[in-house]
């Protein structure tokens, strides 16, 4: 049995493509004996036209995975079901602390602007805040009512 050099270059360029994408898919003994003859351009032009001689198409890459990724930076397939890992592990920390503080910082400023707390108290619990002592701007107000309720008195 021939290895089907000749035919294979021949085709490759008749069909305008690489060697290596060139297939015979000659099922029976006559068929790969009329390839074997086969050894000018017209008789491959006539095997190709057959079906004897045929290219192999371009494998391309899949842009399934790129589609996911993109679906994902459009806030889709972010679902309870799509997610492994905690609150804290999918979300960076430092984030979430730094829209606390500028929360309570306004919420602060705010209370001095309107003078419903002079300025060493707000000093103090702006300290207090960046020491970390509220874990959210409802348990600075609950301090800052406990504080105003005592002061009454």
């Amino acid at each position: 049995m021939s290895d089907f050099t000749l035919q294979k270059r021949l085709a490759a360029k008749v069909l305008g493509v690489g060697v290596s994408r060139v297939r015979i898919k000659a099922t029976k003994d006559e068929e790969l004996e009329e390839v074997e003859s086969a050894i000018t351009l017209d008789d491959i032009k006539k095997l190709i036209k057959q079906g004897i001689i045929v290219a192999v198409p371009i494998k391309k890459n899949s842009r399934g995975r790129w589609r996911r990724l993109k679906s994902k930076s459009k806030s889709e397939r972010r679902g309870y079901g799509s997610r492994k890992g905690n609150k804290k592990a999918r979300s960076e920390p430092k984030e979430a602390w730094v829209n606390r503080i500028r929360k309570m910082r306004r919420y602060l400023k705010y209370l001095r602007d309107k003078k419903v707390i002079d300025a060493k108290t707000y000093r103090r619990y702006y300290a207090l805040a960046k020491g970390g002592a509220f874990n959210s701007l409802s348990t600075l107000r609950v301090h800052l009512e406990k504080e105003a309720s005592t002061a009454r008195r």
